[in-house]
């Protein structure tokens, strides 16, 4: 069974930080190159970051680079858990957060390209 399960996620204030995490199983993960989307209230879900097989290979979205730092753990092939350091956060940062991930080494990052997600986690920075 597919599960992507993401946690970590609450209120903070603006400039504070938080870690998200997103457990992934029953696929072999460790082969999946993975992401973070988000949505925020009334706004289309949006890219946030990718990571390739391992830390090596990164990219973010212009409005979080420098802020926000995409990680990942490989503890086996088929238990991936995937990381996402949020530094300095801002109030336009309020959005449900999800986890996702695709088999295809490619350079752009739709969600539709995606196959797998998890259900989100929310995310609310206060002013």
């Amino acid at each position: 069974q597919v599960q992507l399960v993401e946690s970590g996620g609450g209120l903070v204030q603006a400039g504070g930080s938080l870690r998200l995490s997103c457990a992934a199983s029953g696929r072999t993960f460790s082969t999946y190159h993975m992401a973070w989307f988000r949505q925020g209230p009334g706004k289309e879900r949006e890219f946030v970051a990718h990571i390739g097989l391992s830390d090596i290979t990164t990219y973010y979205a212009d409005s979080v680079k420098g802020r926000f730092t995409i990680s990942r753990h490989n503890a086996k092939t088929t238990v991936v858990t995937l990381y996402l350091q949020m530094n300095s956060l801002k109030p336009e940062d309020t959005a449900v957060y999800y986890c996702a991930a695709r088999a295809t080494d490619l350079r752009t990052y739709e969600s539709w390209q995606y196959a797998y997600w998890g259900q989100g986690t929310q995310v609310t920075v206060s002013s």
